[in-house]
């Protein structure tokens, strides 16, 4: 019988971290983030790997505790008014070899007490990056449509992110693509809830989640001059 990779431990430690964001507590709490949160989605990512080269060989799922694919529990606080130094979720990302940060193409899975979701695409990426994306789009339209009007893309993902409120400089108002043009983020969300974060078949949901993506991932991907 199959195990759930997370419990409402981990829940239950983010909520309270959440009311308690502070060193102390955290230090006094750090054998529970380890047990109940870090070991658990370094865990799932040992085990998604096998699914992930079926999806993409040039994908990564890396499970070191320290520079993988889990993002770190700490915020970075330097730029920011809010200085509570932990983050209140727990998420790992399953980037491109050959871009493997935040910015890269890749898939995304997030868990927190206030919503679980899955995403892929690309998010915030710099001006050239973004560039290439758009004229990508230009030149190829046809295939830009078929990727976000697949099937399963529509059944189970949705277009999110930041948009422009006004056309792009250098890309005619006019255009039948415009609205998708205007996108400063290229990413497909498949939200899921509590209920499917403890279920043993939440890897089975995301990897379905990862495969109805996967057109838009082939095609930014081939937009960047990368494999998928």
């Amino acid at each position: 019988m199959k195990k759930a990779h997370f419990s409402r431990d981990l829940f239950g430690f983010l909520e309270e971290l959440r009311s308690n964001n502070r060193r102390e507590w955290f230090e006094a709490n750090r054998t529970r983030y380890e047990r109940d949160v870090r070991e658990p989605m370094l865990t799932f990512i040992s085990d998604f790997a096998p699914r992930l080269r079926k999806i993409s060989p040039k994908l990564v799922a890396d499970p070191r505790p320290s520079g993988g694919s889990m993002f770190r529990i700490y915020r970075d606080v330097r730029f920011s008014p809010d200085k509570k130094p932990y983050k209140t979720h727990v998420a790992a990302r399953f980037s491109h070899i050959m871009g493997r940060d935040v910015h890269a193409p890749g898939f995304y899975v997030h868990l927190e007490p206030s919503g679980v979701f899955c995403a892929a695409g690309i998010w915030h990426p710099d001006p050239p990056t973004l560039a290439r994306i758009r004229d990508f789009i230009v030149q190829h339209p046809a295939q830009w449509k078929k990727a976000i009007n697949d099937a399963k893309f529509r059944q189970l993902c949705a277009l999110e992110g930041d948009v422009l409120s006004r056309p792009p400089k250098g890309y005619d108002p006019g255009h039948p693509l415009i609205d998708d043009l205007k996108r400063k983020d290229f990413i497909a969300v498949t939200n899921l809830d509590f209920a499917d974060a403890l279920s043993p078949l939440f890897i089975d949901h995301f990897t379905t989640a990862c495969i109805a993506a996967s057109p838009l991932m082939r095609f930014l991907t081939k937009a960047l001059g990368l494999q998928f």
